[in-house]
């Protein structure tokens, strides 16, 4: 709550940095999600900040439950069969497996991360439009 306040900019463009972070958070692109954000931030005028804040949303407590949602909601969009690992454990048979795991991963992440950036979007914007955040703002202006 605390980097929260300190962030500077208008309610909307934080409110937007937030969404956009906590959406990224949530998708099987954890090594980049960071970047990301970040980038997507700059793309669409959302805050930088507020976006690289967003994405911890995604923690080694969360990580687990967001990577099975979104491999299970891709696979049922998609009409994919559950994972049935080959007899073979060889790297060669269980990278033929990768592509439809990560396909199903992406597009369940995206759908996954549709509803709570909304939700992150509006609180935030509530919080940057309320009056004890534009006096912490004001505090760290003078």
């Amino acid at each position: 709550m605390r980097q929260l306040r300190e962030l500077r900019g208008k309610p909307h463009e934080i409110a937007l940095g937030m969404a956009i972070g906590v959406f990224i958070g949530i998708t099987p692109t954890i090594p980049l999600h960071t970047i990301l954000a970040v980038s997507l931030a700059l793309l669409v005028g959302g805050s930088k900040l507020a976006a690289a804040l967003g994405v911890w949303v995604s923690n080694p407590l969360s990580i687990p439950f967001f990577y099975y949602g979104s491999y299970r909601i891709g696979q049922l969009v998609l009409g994919l069969p559950g994972i049935n690992l080959p007899d073979d454990r060889s790297l060669l048979a269980m990278a033929s497996l990768g592509g439809k795991i990560v396909g199903a991963m992406l597009l369940g992440g995206v759908i996954l991360g549709i509803v709570p950036a909304i939700v992150a979007y509006v609180l935030t914007l509530k919080l940057a439009s309320s009056q004890w955040f534009r006096d912490a703002a004001g505090e760290h202006r003078e």
